[in-house]
């Protein structure tokens, strides 16, 4: 038996803003290669099941996990004024095997 609210339906424009942008770094694609995991920015308060069935929705692929991950913002220095960076929330979100999600826009 699974857990969650996985029969209730969504609001599809909340889920149309869930995913805030795909991380492209070094790290987001050694993640990809291994485990066939994605990884997103996501809005602060979205739920695993809001990143899930975001991602079913708007790429048409079987979701088998996400994972979830707060960064605390750094503080930085620009000269005399401090600064701060934004808090980010990201979702490591794990395809079935099978699946698969080209982000880079290339044919493959």
């Amino acid at each position: 038996m699974s857990h969650g609210p996985n029969l209730t339906k969504f609001d599809e424009g909340r889920l149309m803003q869930v995913l805030v942008a795909p991380i492209v770094s070094e790290k987001a694609t050694m993640v990809a290669e291994k485990s066939n995991a994605v990884t997103f920015k996501v809005l602060q308060d979205a739920t695993k099941f809001e990143i899930k069935a975001a991602v079913e929705l708007m790429f048409k692929v079987e979701v088998n996990g996400v994972s979830v991950v707060n960064t605390k913002g750094k503080t930085k220095r620009f000269g005399k004024s401090v600064g701060r960076r934004d808090n980010v929330r990201k979702a490591y979100v794990t395809l079935k095997p099978g699946q698969e999600l080209n982000l880079g826009g290339e044919a493959a």
